[in-house]
């Protein structure tokens, strides 16, 4: 596939260049704002790519401040029971390059944080992020290279944090009856995926 622009000249000549202060205001490490932001948020998003390119975008969530600063220079994520998929922890183990989305309700602006990770079993450094005395499977720990906040036009474009924007509950989609139809698996019926749904999220959250 092909597209209209390949070249960064080219994308120049439609965007133009960042202004100076875009320019600036990435930084290299964790300062007290990063810590602030981080310390209030209680989701991210994680994105990782393997050693082909192919990339996956995936969701971390706990109370806020589930994300531990370490220092200036790393973070660790832990890693909660889940599907095993580990599509993120599969690509890092081949490609350790990472950004994260750290967002917090209400909120328009974002703080992006890329970095390099490696995955972490040791239990002292896990015992940092137990939940009602459960530690993580394992943790991320990334070295953060850049930091910097995000605007909030994707909030305010979308309405995102505005309740009376949101769809009636009957018209969302149903991820139980999409499972359904894309597992295909004898047997399998909307109302048993729904079933695994609610006990996976009421008894295997931790």
């Amino acid at each position: 596939m092909i597209g209209d622009i390949q070249t960064e000249e080219q994308l120049r000549a439609y965007l133009g260049e960042p202004s100076q202060l875009v320019q600036n205001k990435v930084i290299d490490h964790l300062d007290e704002h990063c810590r602030a932001f981080i310390s209030r948020s209680p989701f991210l998003t994680i994105s990782t790519a393997d050693e082909t390119g192919y990339c996956d975008a995936s969701p971390r969530g706990d109370a806020p401040g589930f994300v531990v600063v370490e220092d200036d220079q790393h973070l660790l994520i832990p890693e909660r029971p889940g599907n095993k998929r580990a599509d993120s922890l599969s690509n890092l183990l081949k490609n350790p390059r990472v950004g994260l989305l750290f967002m917090i309700p209400g909120l328009g602006e974002t703080l992006r944080v890329n970095g390099e990770a490696v995955l972490v079993t040791d239990p002292a450094v896990l015992e940092k992020m137990a939940v009602n005395g459960k530690n993580p499977l394992l943790a991320i720990r990334i070295q953060v290279d850049e930091c910097f906040i995000h605007c909030a036009k994707a909030f305010i474009r979308s309405g995102l944090w505005k309740p009376e924007s949101w769809l009636e509950k009957d018209k969302l989609p149903k991820p139980a009856k999409m499972i359904q139809a894309h597992a295909k698996l004898p047997d399998l019926t909307e109302k048993s995926v729904e079933e695994k749904l609610k006990n996976s999220y009421e008894n295997k959250l931790y």
